[in-house]
């Protein structure tokens, strides 16, 4: 399974080439939400995306309303706190459910993929993390707590970056 082949349109409306887009590079897909306790890990998204984006990294947030209504704002809402409060300047999805009988083809082929503890299946929360290699295969999960700067994640990141390829 391709990850870059499914088709997810941008928050702003754009077509849905959002993933085909970070084709080629290690990216980070994290359903995202605007009213967390978690919320503050958009800095830390940010920073991934700035440290490592000349070498073939990606940040992608999938804003998703589905845990407690925390993300319950349109789109330019949504647009507007991720860059004014955060400094977003990673591609943001439509929203999506991330779980349940309308849960999106991108978290289908995602959540089979289980964490260091062994979790797979359901998201269980705001700010669950993948990482998808360059060739779009699903390399690492990390859970809602783990902070994005987390060493694990660092290590997995550069460990496929395209860079790290050669």
């Amino acid at each position: 399974m391709n990850v870059y082949d499914i088709a997810i349109a941008g928050l702003e409306g754009s077509p849905a080439t959002v993933l085909d887009e970070q084709r080629g590079r290690a990216t980070l897909i994290v359903n995202v939400a605007s009213r967390c306790g978690l919320t503050p890990q958009y800095d830390g998204l940010v920073a991934l995306a700035d440290r490592y984006g000349d070498r073939g990294f990606g940040v992608v947030g999938v804003p998703c309303n589905q845990f407690m209504g925390q993300e319950p704002g349109t789109p330019e809402e949504i647009l507007e706190f991720c860059s004014t409060t955060y400094g977003v300047d990673f591609p943001l999805t439509e929203k999506v459910d991330v779980n349940g009988a309308e849960r999106h083809p991108l978290y289908e082929a995602l959540v089979p993929a289980a964490d260091a503890e062994g979790h797979d299946g359901d998201i269980r929360w705001n700010f669950e993390k993948f990482l998808v290699a360059p060739d779009g295969s699903i390399v690492d999960r990390f859970g809602p707590k783990v902070e994005p700067l987390d060493q694990r994640v660092l290590s997995a990141i550069e460990a496929v970056l395209p860079d790290a390829q050669t």
